[in-house]
């Protein structure tokens, strides 16, 4: 029997999103399904989920042969197949996004981060993006790193949505949403509205992956909640700040804190574990269809974070102890999550190169 646990996190304030997207999740209804029965209000989407869905399947052969003969090829063929999809969802979450208050019911597509050095054209690909989406309900994914920052305060401040990514620390949280409050802030200047939708996602299950050798077993598996802890006493405080609340004053929302990565990695810990332990409102889960699966069969109606990060500190400090620094692994993280994202997206486009070879 399915558990309440899905419609329990949506009632206490926090999102509850969908890190996966394919055609037949279209196709065959079950994202409505999703939608309709367990809560899910977003998603989200990464090159690997689609490199699987395109080259391990026959969903997007019609559309993809249709492409090649109109001259489309490589990255320009696969934002088209990538729009064609998440347009599709956000239209499915669009009574969502106006029901909230244009709050929730986003989705969100990646730029290319091969263009992750390049500020300018990296705001330049995101506008274009979201110009060819038209769709208010698309958040552009821009990584939150230091080459990254500029790049996403320019598109907040050209009224860009972003879904900020690649966060794995409270200090990388922080100088992202620096980033997006001096986007708010020039757009003040210029005469402009401040009201620029954005999230933060932050990784969490890849803290303890990194670190599961390396402490003792009643430790592992509490690092990643510890970051998240952490980061949300942060956000709290930002939400509290004169700097924002001058903002809000104008007309400015929050961006939001997203949870990511939040699938369990360790196989002998609880499959639903970042889910049970990170709810807290006005907040964003996004997770993969088996953890969502998982949580909608056998989660707990959650407790809410402490606002004071309760035992994030002692966690960390303990881990400091053990012989983890804190501070090199969130940069080694970041660090290998964007050379990751390029390796993806190579994978990606050398997916469609060869899927376009066998239909051509």
């Amino acid at each position: 029997m399915a558990s309440d646990a899905p419609k329990a996190l949506n009632h206490l304030g926090q999102s509850l999103w969908l890190d996966n997207i394919t055609r037949d999740l279209l196709d065959r209804g079950t994202l409505k399904q999703y939608i309709d029965e367990l809560s899910v209000t977003g998603l989200t989407s990464n090159p690997t989920i689609f490199n699987n869905a395109i080259s391990r399947g026959g969903w997007y052969d019609a559309e993809i042969r249709k492409q090649l003969d109109a001259g489309k090829k490589g990255e320009e063929l696969f934002f088209i197949l990538a729009l064609q999809d998440l347009t599709r969802a956000a239209d499915l979450f669009a009574d969502v996004h106006k029901k909230t208050g244009t709050v929730d019911g986003f989705v969100s597509l990646e730029v290319s981060p091969v263009l992750a050095y390049d500020t300018q054209a990296t705001a330049r690909q995101a506008k274009m993006l979201h110009d060819a989406a038209q769709r208010p309900n698309l958040f552009i994914k821009i990584p939150g790193t230091k080459e990254g920052l500029p790049a996403i305060e320019e598109s907040i401040f050209q009224g860009v949505a972003i879904n900020v990514t690649l966060l794995f620390s409270t200090d990388q949280y922080l100088a992202a949403a620096d980033a997006y409050l001096k986007g708010l802030e020039r757009r003040v200047d210029a005469g402009l509205s401040p009201d620029v939708r954005s999230v933060a996602s932050l990784f969490v299950s890849r803290w303890d992956r990194a670190v599961t050798e390396k402490v003792p077993a009643e430790m592992r598996n509490t690092l990643g909640i510890a970051v998240g802890k952490q980061a949300y006493k942060a956000y709290r405080d930002l939400l509290e700040s004169d700097r924002f609340q001058r903002l809000e004053n104008l007309g400015a929302r929050p961006q939001r804190l997203l949870f990511a990565s939040t699938g369990t990695k360790d196989k002998n810990a609880s499959d639903v574990l970042y889910i049970d332990a990170l709810a807290a409102p006005n907040t964003v889960n996004t997770m993969p269809e088996e953890t969502l699966l998982a949580y909608s069969d056998h989660g707990k109606v959650p407790g809410s974070l402490p606002r004071d990060g309760g035992d994030a500190e002692a966690v960390l400090a303990a881990h400091a102890k053990a012989g983890i620094d804190l501070t090199a692994l969130a940069d080694k993280l970041q660090s290998d999550g964007a050379k990751s994202f390029v390796d993806s997206w190579n994978e990606l486009l050398g997916g469609i190169e060869a899927k376009s070879k066998v239909l051509a």
